[in-house]
């Protein structure tokens, strides 16, 4: 079993607990650890242990508003970034709208990666978004730097934001 920080909000204890000890007495006899977790998630309304592991706690979902400020800031009425802002934080926010301009499960070149960053730039200096794709992990290229790929994951709720909201514009 992994030894992940699972956390687990329940509303209603009695009816948790109602719930889990009509499980427990439900088993022939005391359940093992990956049973009692499903049981423990069951009793806390959701499906199964999975379900629960899946479901983010309220508090992570809640926007970073001023890193979304902050990040709104750097780009024009057009969605274009016209400044590199000086917050890491905000730097990997920003990123996520070149990210979502490259496509997906394809390989591509140097040059392809050059002319996706600048259509998004009004200053001259791709190169440094390029590095920053890399280092946040955002994209990945081989050794000899000839070929880029986008790296598949969820976009933050941060970043679902900026991205939004510089369509808008």
């Amino acid at each position: 079993m992994s030894k992940d920080v699972i956390p687990l909000y329940v509303a209603d204890v009695s009816a948790f607990t109602k719930t889990l000890r009509k499980s427990l007495s439900d088993q022939d006899n005391l359940p093992g650890h990956a049973a009692m977790m499903a049981l423990v998630a069951k009793a806390a309304g959701f499906q199964n242990h999975q379900h629960l592991k899946a479901t983010k706690p309220a508090e992570d979902s809640a926007l970073d508003e001023l890193a979304l400020k902050r990040a709104l800031r750097v780009f024009d009425d057009t969605g274009r970034m016209f400044r590199w802002p000086k917050w890491t934080k905000v730097q990997g926010l920003c990123l996520w709208s070149f990210w979502a301009r490259m496509p997906a499960h394809q390989d591509m070149s140097e040059k392809e990666v050059n002319e996706i960053l600048k259509s998004g730039l009004s200053f001259d200096d791709h190169v440094l978004l390029r590095r920053s794709l890399i280092d946040h992990k955002l994209c990945e290229r081989t050794i000899d730097g000839r070929v880029y790929r986008r790296i598949e994951q969820r976009p933050t709720p941060e970043a679902l934001a900026l991205m939004k909201r510089l369509k808008e514009r």
